[in-house]
C-alpha cells in the first residue's frame, strides 16, 4: 500500500514560549503552574473548553456562533496556550451535619446490645441464602467451577465464554477455498453476503476461531448443521464451539450475514462524487489492507493464512463490477438485478482480496498476455492514457527483472474518487486516488512523476507482497520495502527524464530524521495489537526498508542483488516469509566472503542507524560508530552495525569507479592513508543508511574543497553534507555555527538536491522564529535566505518547463520566496494569477508553480472566493489538490474555522484531505493553534473517520504538535492524549510527538544565542 502525501513530511519545527503579551486575568499559564503532582495518564482528565478567552482587538460579539466555538487559545497568536485546568480546583467543601432534636429517649444499653445482636444474625442468614446457589442446598451439590477457565477466556456478547485469547487465530484450522456472494444496495447504503469456507483442520481441535466485524450474522452452519456462533468485538473474532474434538480433515462452514457499507476509508465502503451536471453518484469499494477484509466477509483474516476464492456480485444494471480476477459470467435476476461471477483466484491473502461496484469506464491494452486496464469516472475517462501507457511499460520491465511473469491475465488500474491511501496493491484489481492516477493535458512532467511513482510501487507489489507476502505485520518492510526500492530502481531504468534519483534522496533524509528518534522501532519489530499493526506502515517500514536495500545492492557486486531477488521469488513462490529468509537467497548466489544475513539483522533488528565519527591524525584514520538519537540523554544503547563504508578522496571523488570500501563491524576501527590525501569523504552518495561526523580538521578541509570547486562532489554528495550537519546541530553534537560556516558554499551551489535540502532546513529555522514571535530574528533569517539564495529566487523563470530536476529547484525556491516576501515574487505570482483569471482559466499556470501561485492568491477574499469555485469545479484532481493547499493557506480565522469544518465532514471538501488541510494550516502563523485546538476539540469525529494508528492520524497529530517547543505546550499534550486512555498515550505517534516537541524546546535554548550573534 502507499500511503499518501502531498509534500516532504516536515521536520520537527523548533519554537520558544512567547512573552510579548501580558498575562490575561483569570488564567492559569501552565509553563509557571504545573500541577504539584505527578498527572497519571489515567487521572487526567482534558477539558477542550475550559480555556476559552477572548482574542485583543475582537469585540465579544464581531464573531458568529460556528466562529465563536473556536474562540481559544489558538486566538493570542503566540501566546502560550493557556488553560483553567479542572484539576487544580478544590474537590471538597466542609460541611456541618444538622442535629434532630426529638424528643424520644434513648434506650438502655443492654437493650442496644441485645437489638444489634439479632439484627446482624438474621441479615447473616438473609446474606447466605441470598448469595449461594441454590444448588448448595441439593444432595448432589454444586459443580466445582473451573475458576481458572472463567479468569482466562473473556466473555462473549451472547455472555458465553470465548474459547479464544490472543489477536492471533489458532493454528489448528487454515482456509482453503471461499466462495463469496455478496449484494450491495447502494440506495440505503447496506449489504446482504454469504460466505461458504472449505477449511481444513489440522490437529484436533473443539473450536473454530475466525475474523468478524461490524457483520449481523444471521445463520452458520458446518457441514450442513447449524451451529451457535460465538462473537468476542474486542478481537473482532467470532468461535464455534464443539462438543467434540472435529478430527483432520476439511468442512465445510457457511455463513450468511448482512451489514452497512462502511462510512469510513476501510472494509467494504460506500463513495460519492458530483459528475459534470450536478448529479450524485455512489460507489461502493474496498480496502482490506491491513485488518478489514473481516469487515466485508467472516474470514481468517492473517497474511499466513492464504487461500483462493470465488466472488459474485449482484448489482443494478447501470453499475459494472470489478474484483481481483476476470469475470467468467453474468446472470440476469428478477427486479432487474444481475449477477457477476469472477474466475477462481490464485492463492492469496484475504487483505488482497478487492472488488468494486461503480459506473466507471475503462481503457485497456494488451501487454505480456495481461489485458492491463484503467478505470475512472466517465467526466474523466480523458485522464487514463498517460497512466495505461505507463503501466504497460513497468510491467514489462518487471517480468523481465524479476524473470517471473505477472501470473494473472489481467490488471486493473482503477481511481476511486474517494480514496484515503495514494493505492493499495489488491492483486489484479490495484485501486488508486484520482491524484495518484489520473494525468490531465495541463499536467506537468513533476505530475507525471508522482502518477509513475506510484503506479510503480503498486506494479512492485504483484511479486512482493502478492506472489511472496510476509507472515506477519512484523516484517511488512519485505512488502513495503521492496516496493518503495523498486519503484525509484524500475523508474530511473524506464523513465529516466523523471529524475526519481533527486526524490529517492529526499525520502532517505525523511527516514534518517524519523529513525534518530527514541521513539522509532526496528525494521522488523514485536506487532501485537491492531493499532501497532496500523502504525507498521511507516517511514521505517518503507523509507528505510528501501533504503538499506539500495545500501545492500551498492555493496553487492555482479548482478548478485538481481540473481538473490530471483532465487527468493522462485523458492517462496505464492508462500509467506521472514526477513531472514530473503538474507539466504541473497547468501546463497553472493560470491563475495560476506555474511549477508549477518550484515543485514544489524539494520532490521536494531532501532536507528549509526553515526560514524571520522578522526584524522597524518594517514591515520580512526572511525567509530555509535547509535545516532536526537537525544542521547540517558541512553544506554550499545548497539553495534555491520556497517559496508564508503568512501572518496580528493584525488578521486567524482565517479563511481573512485569508491573504496571498509566494512566497520566494530566499535572502533583504523584504516591508513596515503601520504598525498587531502580530504576524505564518507558515505559515498548517500547509498548508506548512516551519517558522518568528521573531526575539526575534516569538516574545514571539505568546505574548504566546496569554496574552490563546488562540483569537487557529487551533488548527492553535497546534499548529504548539508542534510548530516543540521542533524548533528539538531542532535548538539555540533553548533550551529559550523552549520552556518558549510552554508557559506551555497552561493555558489546550482544544483537541485543541495539546494533543496539546504531551503528546507532553513525554512524550518525559520517557521520555529515566526511561530515564536520573535520578529527580528526571523526578520534576520529572511535577510540570510535572501542574501544566499536571493539571485536564483529572482533568475527563476515563470513559464512552461519541462525538466523535472528545474521544475523541482524552481517551486522549491519561489515558494520560499513568495512566502517571505522576497523579491518581487508575490507580486509575480499575482499577476500570473490575474493573467488566469482574465482568461477565463484557459491560460495555463504552470502546474509546478500553481501551489505558490494559489497560496498567494488566497490571502484576498477576491482569490479564495475565485479558489473555493475553482476547487468545486474542476475536473483535474492535480489541480484540485493545489487548490486547497491554497485555500488553507489562508491567514483569515474565519476561513480557517470554515475550512477545519467543511474538510473533516465532508460536506464541501472531501474529507481524505482533511489531513492535508490540518498540514498545511499548521504551518502559517494564524492557524497552527487554531488546528491544534480542533483537533482535540474533534478527536471522536477524526478517530470514527481515520483508524487510530492509520498514517492520516499520524499526519494529522504531527501537523498540529511539531510546532510546539513550550513547556506550556508540552504539557498540555501530554495531558490530551493521556486523557484518551492507553489506546491515546500509547500509540508511537503521541511518544514521537512529545519527543519532538522536548526536541524543539532544547534546540532553542541551546541555538538562540547563535542565531542572535552571526544571523
Amino acid at each position: 500500500m502507499e500511503t499518501f502525501e502531498s509534500e516532504r513530511a516536515p521536520l520537527p519545527r523548533n519554537m520558544i514560549e512567547n512573552s510579548m503579551f501580558e498575562e490575561e486575568p483569570d488564567v492559569v499559564d501552565l509553563a509557571k503552574e504545573s500541577p504539584s503532582y505527578p498527572i497519571d495518564s489515567d487521572d487526567a482528565v482534558y477539558e477542550p473548553r475550559s480555556s476559552r478567552l477572548l482574542v485583543r482587538g475582537l469585540g465579544e460579539n464581531d464573531l458568529d456562533e460556528d466562529e465563536e466555538d473556536y474562540e481559544s487559545s489558538a486566538r493570542l497568536l503566540g501566546m502560550s496556550f493557556m488553560n483553567r485546568s479542572s484539576n487544580q480546583r478544590g474537590v471538597a467543601s466542609s460541611y456541618t451535619r444538622q442535629q434532630y432534636s426529638g424528643s424520644c429517649s434513648k434506650p438502655s444499653t443492654k437493650t442496644t446490645v441485645v437489638g444489634v445482636l439479632i439484627l446482624v444474625l438474621v441479615a447473616s442468614m438473609i446474606m447466605v441464602v441470598y448469595f449461594l446457589p441454590g444448588c448448595t442446598f441439593t444432595r448432589k451439590g454444586c459443580k466445582k467451577s473451573n475458576s481458572t477457565m472463567d479468569s482466562i477466556y473473556p466473555i462473549s456478547t451472547s455472555g458465553e465464554l470465548f474459547p479464544w485469547t490472543e489477536l492471533r487465530l489458532p493454528p489448528s484450522v487454515h482456509p482453503v477455498h471461499y466462495n463469496i456472494s455478496l449484494h450491495p444496495n447502494l440506495t440505503f447504503m447496506t449489504f446482504q453476503g454469504s460466505v461458504s469456507i472449505l477449511v481444513q483442520v489440522l490437529h484436533e481441535t473443539k473450536n473454530i476461531v475466525l475474523h468478524s466485524s461490524d457483520l449481523n450474522i444471521s445463520k452458520v452452519s458446518f457441514d450442513g448443521k447449524e451451529v451457535h456462533v460465538l462473537e468476542y468485538k474486542p478481537l473482532q473474532q467470532i468461535a464455534i464451539k464443539f462438543p467434540e474434538d472435529l478430527k483432520k480433515g476439511q468442512y465445510v462452514l457457511n455463513i450468511d450475514y448482512t451489514a452497512k457499507l462502511s462510512n469510513s476509508y476501510d472494509g467494504f465502503y460506500n463513495s460519492s462524487y458530483v459528475d459534470t451536471n450536478g448529479t450524485k453518484r455512489v460507489l461502493a469499494a474496498t480496502q482490506f489492507e491491513p485488518l478489514a477484509a473481516r469487515k466485508a466477509f467472516p474470514c481468517f483474516d492473517e497474511p499466513a493464512l492464504k487461500s483462493t476464492f470465488t466472488i459474485k456480485m449482484t448489482r443494478e444494471r447501470k453499475y459494472i463490477s470489478l474484483s481481483n480476477m476476470p469475470k467468467v459470467k453474468t446472470t440476469d435476476l428478477k427486479n432487474g438485478l444481475q449477477e457477476d461471477e469472477f474466475k477462481e483466484s490464485v492463492t492469496m491473502s484475504t487483505y488482497l482480496v478487492a472488488f468494486i461496484v461503480a459506473e466507471f469506464i475503462g481503457v485497456s491494452n494488451n501487454v505480456s498476455n495481461t489485458t492491463v486496464s484503467v478505470y475512472a469516472v466517465p467526466d474523466k475517462k480523458d485522464q487514463v492514457q498517460y497512466a495505461l501507457n505507463t503501466s504497460c511499460k513497468l510491467l514489462e520491465f518487471y517480468n523481465a527483472f524479476f524473470d517471473n511473469v505477472y501470473p494473472l491475465s489481467k490488471l486493473d488500474l482503477v481511481a476511486i474518487p474517494d480514496f484515503l491511501a495514494g493505492a493499495m496493491e489488491n492483486w489484479g484489481l490495484i485501486t488508486f486516488r484520482e491524484t495518484t492516477l489520473l494525468v490531465g493535458s495541463n499536467s506537468s512532467s513533476i505530475d507525471k512523476q508522482l502518477v509513475t511513482s506510484v503506479i510503480a510501487h503498486e506494479l512492485a507489489h504483484q511479486w512482493f507482497g502478492n506472489l511472496v507476502t510476509m507472515s506477519w505485520w512484523n516484517d511488512l518492510w519485505l512488502n513495503e520495502g521492496f516496493a518503495t526500492y523498486m519503484q525509484y530502481m524500475s523508474i530511473e531504468t524506464v523513465f529516466p527524464d523523471l529524475d526519481m534519483d533527486t526524490e529517492f534522496l529526499k525520502v532517505r533524509f525523511e527516514a534518517l530524521a524519523k529513525d534518530a528518534l527514541n521513539s522509532s522501532h526496528p525494521v522488523s519489530t514485536v506487532v501485537s495489537t491492531p493499532e501497532q499493526v496500523e502504525e507498521m506502515f511507516d517511514a521505517v517500514s518503507y523509507e528505510k526498508g528501501a533504503s538499506i536495500l539500495l545500501m545492500l545492492n551498492a555493496t553487492l557486486t555482479d548482478g548478485e542483488f538481481r540473481k538473490g531477488v530471483i532465487e527468493y521469488l522462485q523458492k517462496y513462490n505464492l508462500s509467506n516469509t521472514e526477513s531472514e529468509d530473503l538474507w539466504n537467497s541473497l547468501s546463497q548466489v553472493s560470491k563475495q566472503n560476506l555474511n549477508v544475513s549477518e550484515m543485514m539483522n544489524t539494520w532490521t533488528v536494531h532501532k536507528g542507524f549509526p553515526l560514524v565519527t571520522v578522526e584524522r591524525k597524518g594517514t591515520l584514520v580512526t572511525l567509530t560508530q555509535e547509535h545516532f538519537l536526537l537525544n542521547a540523554e540517558n541512553s544506554t544503547d550499545d548497539s553495534l552495525w555491520h556497517i559496508p563504508l564508503t568512501y572518496v578522496n580528493d584525488s578521486c571523488s567524482f565517479l563511481s569507479s573512485c569508491k573504496q570500501v571498509f566494512h566497520l563491524k566494530d566499535k572502533t576501527a583504523t584504516l591508513m592513508l596515503p601520504d598525498q590525501v587531502k580530504w576524505l569523504k564518507f558515505n559515498f552518495r548517500s547509498d548508506g543508511f548512516y551519517i558522518v561526523h568528521y573531526d575539526d580538521e575534516g569538516w574545514k578541509n571539505l568546505i574548504d574543497a566546496l569554496k574552490k570547486d563546488v562540483n569537487v562532489l557529487s551533488c548527492k554528495d553535497r546534499a548529504a553534507l548539508i542534510n548530516n550537519i543540521f542533524a548533528l546541530s539538531r542532535s548538539g553534537k555540533v553548533s550551529f555555527r559550523e552549520v552556518l560556516n558549510l552554508m557559506e558554499y551555497i552561493r555558489s551551489e546550482t544544483d537541485t538536491a543541495p539546494l533543496t535540502e539546504a531551503l528546507f532546513q532553513l525554512g524550518q529555522i525559520f517557521r520555529l522564529l515566526d511561530k515564536r514571535s520573535d520578529f527580528d530574528l526571523a526578520s534576520r533569517m529572511t535577510s540570510y535566505i535572501d542574501q544566499h539564495f536571493g539571485n536564483l529566487m529572482t533568475n527563476q523563470s515563470w513559464d512552461l518547463e519541462s525538466s523535472v530536476s528545474k521544475m523541482t529547484l524552481r517551486s522549491a525556491l519561489l515558494e520560499m520566496a513568495c512566502s517571505l516576501n522576497i523579491g518581487n515574487c508575490p507580486t509575480q505570482a499575482k499577476h500570473l494569477f490575474d493573467q488566469w483569471l482574465t482568461s477565463n482559466k484557459t491560460s495555463q499556470i504552470p502546474s509546478d508553480l500553481m501551489r505558490t501561485v494559489f497560496r498567494v492568491a488566497a490571502q484576498t477574499d477576491e482569490g479564495w472566493g475565485t479558489l473555493l469555485d475553482t476547487y468545486k469545479t474542476s475536473i483535474n484532481d492535480q489541480e484540485k489538490r493545489k487548490t486547497l493547499d491554497g485555500l488553507a493557506s489562508t491567514q483569515d480565522l474565519r476561513k480557517i474555522i470554515w475550512i477545519l469544518h467543511n474538510s473533516l465532514d465532508g460536506s464541501e471538501i472531501q474529507t481524505q484531505e482533511f489531513p492535508l488541510v490540518i498540514n498545511t494550516i499548521c504551518k502559517n502563523f494564524a492557524g497552527y493553534l487554531y488546528a491544534w485546538d480542533f483537533l482535540k476539540e474533534n478527536w471522536d469525529k477524526i478517530t470514527q473517520k481515520f483508524p487510530v494508528g492509520s498514517f492520516a492520524i499520524r499526519s494529522i497529530i504531527m501537523s498540529a504538535t511539531s510546532q510546539f517547543s513550550t513547556k506550556t505546550h508540552l504539557t498540555e499534550t501530554q495531558n490530551f492524549f493521556s486523557s484518551l486512555g492507553t489506546k491515546g498515550s500509547q500509540m508511537r505517534i503521541v511518544q514521537e510527538a512529545i519527543e519532538t516537541i522536548k526536541l524543539n524546546m532544547r534546540w532553542m535554548e541551546k541555538n538562540l544565542n547563535t542565531l542572535q550573534i552571526f544571523l
